[in-house]
Formats: C-alpha cells, sequence, structure tokens
C-alpha cells in the first residue's frame, strides 16, 4: 500500500500528541514539585549550618541588593503575605541579621537594613546556594543545565501568563 504525501505529516502530530499524553502531563506537576521540596530541603540544611530558617535567604540577599526596602516592599519582592514578612523580619532582628530603622524623610514609614551579621552572612547563602545547586545537578552535562534552566524560566513564565519570544540565555 503506498504512502500519500501527506501521511508523514500525519505520523509526525501523531507522535507529538503521544508524548504530550494526559498521563505525562499530570506527573509533571508531582515531579516538579517533590524536585523543588528535595532542593529546598538540601538548601535549608546548608544555610542551618549559618544559623539561617528557610526563607531568611531571600530577605537578605534582597537586602544586599537593595538596603532599605520596606517589610511589604520584601514581602512583594518574595512572593509573600505582609504579616509572614512582618514576622520573619522580627525573628531575623532578633537573630541579630538585620535592624529596622524610620525612614529619615517620613518618620512613620519603617526600612529594613542589614546589621554587619546580615551582611556577613550573604557569603554564606551564596556558598549554600552553590552546593545545593551542585548536588542537585551532580552528572547533569553544562548544555543539560542550560537547557534545564531555560524550561524551567519558560514554564514559569507560562504560568504567570506572560507570553515572549526566546530566551537569550
Amino acid at each position: 500500500m503506498a504512502k500519500k504525501k501527506g501521511d508523514k505529516k500525519d505520523e509526525k502530530k501523531d507522535k507529538s500528541a503521544r508524548k504530550k499524553d494526559l498521563a505525562s502531563l499530570a506527573e509533571l506537576a508531582p515531579v516538579l514539585t517533590q524536585a523543588a521540596r528535595s532542593l529546598r530541603t538540601t538548601l535549608s540544611q546548608e544555610l542551618a549550618q549559618a544559623g539561617l530558617y528557610a526563607g531568611q535567604d531571600g530577605v537578605i540577599l534582597q537586602l544586599s541588593q537593595a538596603p532599605g526596602l520596606t517589610p511589604g516592599q520584601l514581602a512583594q519582592q518574595l512572593a509573600v503575605k505582609a504579616p509572614t514578612m512582618t514576622r520573619t523580619i522580627g525573628r531575623m532582628e532578633a537573630q541579630g541579621f538585620v535592624q529596622r530603622k524610620a525612614d529619615s524623610a517620613d518618620g512613620r514609614l519603617i526600612k529594613v537594613y542589614l546589621t554587619p551579621t546580615g551582611q556577613d552572612s550573604v557569603q554564606a547563602i551564596q556558598q549554600a546556594l552553590a552546593d545545593s545547586g551542585a548536588a542537585a545537578l551532580r552528572d547533569f552535562s553544562d548544555k543539560e543545565i542550560r537547557t534545564l534552566i531555560k524550561l524551567l524560566k519558560a514554564l514559569d513564565r507560562n504560568l504567570h501568563g506572560q507570553v515572549t519570544g526566546d530566551d537569550e540565555d
């Protein structure tokens, strides 16, 4: 039986459809969630050696890049609720990582700054990120790592409803 010219295109469509079957798509969320949990657990263990708890690393890194953010700005940038950020800042202040100060222009506005201890912890956080990333990507090639990062960024954009062209990463 002779194949028609359009048959090859139909075969490719069928293969593509099989790749994206519902069973495979349903596996994505649990596998990705478990991988994220495992990475976060490893990172948390690394951070604990520097006296930090989960979530505090993000606050310190944000403040190292932009000192003097308000608790609301920190909450927004780290995608947490304001009361959660207020509790986190209070705990970090008690640990000596941050300090709150009234804004010089508007005394009603409270801004958060790293203390010298907080500034010293930036290097420990960067090392913890590098160590946990190295553990997660052990046995991956450089090309696989770049591809994974590109795909995860695209996945995140999709979930945030952003439509963009190809990444230049």
